[in-house]
């Protein structure tokens, strides 16, 4: 027989794969597929379910402060409520934004609110709902008044209530009381500040608009068309 002939670099080479020798000499098994991450609907139901879990906590905190008061809705709080870890949230939701927009869409399950599409024959009915739901909620001024701007506030609610009660002397008190309160909104800083900022209304444009609404509140009074009618 002839003697064995020493491998050549070629050869080497192609016995340096997979199948090629080991540091020891041995010869590699094939490369091991990789592990598959363990799933099973049982796992994704407990997945689902530890989610939720965490979402309704969150709403349930948030029952038991003003609706307006998310700074009580914190990972830590939302934690101790489900009975999980923080590191379990964050596991959920990577921010704690990420967490507040999950439960702001919880709320407005609860509340029935869906504004997608709406139109304006059943803008009426959708504001009773959102604020029969947010009724739901305690009640807390958002600031303390300043004993200045509260006197001014009243002055102005008694010259409402005496601007609108010639032409409704025939009304009951909650009806006047109602449309004295309704101008006293359409009236205030925080209307004309909201119209400007959030709507990006021009001055002139916010003051147009709400003296509009007004006219109209007017013109109702003087028709004797109540809130409740």
């Amino acid at each position: 027989m002839p003697p064995a002939v020493p491998p050549t670099g070629a050869d080497r080479a192609d016995q340096t794969g997979p199948t090629g020798p080991t540091a020891t000499g041995a010869t590699l098994t094939e490369p091991k597929t990789q592990r598959r991450r363990y799933d099973s609907p049982v796992r994704r139901e407990r997945v689902a379910e530890t989610r939720a879990r965490i979402v309704a906590a969150g709403a349930e905190l948030l029952h038991g402060f003003p609706i307006w008061n998310w700074r009580a809705l914190t990972v830590r709080a939302v934690a101790e409520r489900a009975g999980v870890t923080e590191r379990t949230v964050y596991r959920y939701f990577a921010s704690e934004r990420e967490l507040r927009d999950a439960v702001m869409l919880e709320l407005e399950a609860e509340s029935g609110v869906d504004i997608e599409g709406l139109a304006l024959e059943d803008l009426r009915e959708m504001t009773e709902r959102i604020f029969r739901y947010v009724s739901s909620f305690p009640l807390e001024e958002r600031l303390a008044r300043d004993p200045t701007m509260a006197a001014a506030n009243q002055r102005q609610r008694d010259a409402l209530t005496g601007a609108v009660a010639p032409l409704t002397s025939e009304w009951p008190d909650r009806d006047r009381q109602v449309a004295a309160a309704m101008l006293d909104v359409l009236w205030s800083v925080v209307a004309y500040e909201r119209l400007v900022t959030d709507w990006d209304l021009e001055p002139g444009q916010a003051i147009a608009g709400i003296t509009w609404v007004m006219a109209l509140v007017e013109e109702a009074i003087k028709e004797g068309r109540r809130p409740d009618a």
